[in-house]
C-alpha cells in the first residue's frame, strides 16, 4: 500500500481492497472513537489495543511508512526515467484483481449502474489538471486531510490528488529531506481526514454492502484510465504513437512489468493459503 500511495494515479486503498483487508481496515480505523478515548483515560491499555485491532493497524501502518520512506526515491526515479514499465506494473496489479472484485458482489441492475458511475467518477478525477503553487504551512495540513480520503478510497490516488492540488512535489521533498515540521503538519491532516472519512465508508459497507462494493469496484476500473502506460501531459497514446511523438514505447519491458504485476497479485492473494498449507504440513 505504501508503494502504491507514492505513485500518482495508484491508490493504496486499491491494494487493500483487492487483497481483502479493506473492510477490516475501515472497521479498525472507525473504532478509534470516544469509547477508545475512555479506555485510554482509564488505563485499560490491553482492552484498548483489542478494541482498535491494534496489532493489525500497527503492522499495516508500519509497513506503509517503511515502504514510503524506503521507496520514495526509487519511485520518483522510475516516474521520471522509466514511467512506462512502472505504469504497466500497476496495470497488471489491477487487471489481475478484477475477477476477484467482480465475484465478490451479487450483481443486480442497480449495482451495475453504480459500477458504471464509479468508473465514470474515477475517469473524471483522472482528467483533472495539476496546478503549481508555493504552499503555505497550513496547506500541508489541508492537503493531508484531503489526500488521505483518496488514499483509503480504492481507485482514487492520494498522490494524484496531491498532484492536482500542487502539493505532490513539496510533500515528496519533505519526505526525502525529512522536514519534520512539515511532515507533522501533513500527518495531522491525514489523521483528521482518516478518522472522519473512514467512518462514512464503514457505515456504507455496514448498511449497503454490495452496493458500496459495486461502486468501489467501478472506481478501481475507472482508475485504469489514469495509469495507462503510454501517456504524456495527460494525453493518451497508443504505444506506436508514443514512440513517434514522445519517447521509446518500451513495449517488451512494459509487457514484462504487466506480467510481473499479475504474478505479484496472484502470489499475494494465495499467500495466506500457502502459509496455512505449510503450517499444516509441519504439524
Amino acid at each position: 500500500m505504501g508503494a502504491a500511495d507514492v505513485v500518482p494515479g495508484v491508490s493504496g486503498g486499491t491494494l487493500a481492497f483487492i487483497l481483502g483487508i479493506y473492510e477490516r481496515l475501515l472497521a479498525a480505523i472507525s473504532s478509534v472513537n470516544t469509547a477508545a478515548v475512555k479506555l485510554l483515560l482509564q488505563g485499560r491499555f490491553k482492552t484498548l489495543w483489542q478494541h482498535i485491532d491494534g496489532t493489525f493497524l500497527a503492522c499495516l501502518f508500519s509497513g506503509i511508512l517503511l515502504s514510503i520512506f524506503s521507496l520514495a526515491n526509487v519511485i520518483s526515479y522510475l516516474l521520471e526515467h522509466r514511467p512506462v514499465p512502472l505504469w504497466a506494473f500497476f496495470n497488471g496489479l489491477i487487471l489481475a484483481s478484477l475477477p476477484v472484485l467482480l465475484r465478490s458482489v451479487s450483481w443486480s441492475a442497480l449495482r451495475i449502474v453504480l459500477l458504471l458511475l464509479g468508473a465514470a467518477f474515477a475517469v473524471v478525477v483522472g482528467m483533472l489538471a495539476p496546478v503549481q503553487l508555493q504552499p503555505a504551512p497550513y496547506l500541508f495540513f489541508l492537503a493531508g486531510a484531503v489526500a488521505i480520503c483518496a488514499m483509503i478510497l480504492p481507485g482514487i490516488s492520494g498522490s494524484f490528488i496531491l498532484l492536482i492540488l500542487g502539493m505532490y512535489a513539496p510533500v515528496m521533498l519533505a519526505v526525502t529531506e525529512f522536514q519534520l515540521g512539515i511532515l507533522l503538519l501533513f500527518a495531522s491532516g491525514c489523521l483528521v481526514g482518516l478518522l472522519s472519512f473512514s467512518r462514512l465508508l464503514n457505515w456504507l459497507l455496514e448498511h449497503f454492502h454490495d452496493a458500496t462494493l459495486a461502486l468501489l469496484t467501478g472506481v478501481v476500473i475507472g482508475a485504469l484510465y489514469r495509469i495507462w502506460p503510454w501517456q504524456h501531459n495527460q494525453q493518451m497514446f497508443s504505444p506506436w504513437q508514443y514512440q513517434q511523438q514522445v519517447a521509446n514505447h518500451e513495449l517488451l519491458p512494459a509487457a514484462g512489468a504487466l506480467i510481473a504485476g499479475v504474478l505479484v497479485i496472484a502470489l499475494l492473494l494465495n499467500l495466506e493459503r500457502l502459509f496455512n498449507g505449510a503450517g499444516q504440513g509441519r504439524k
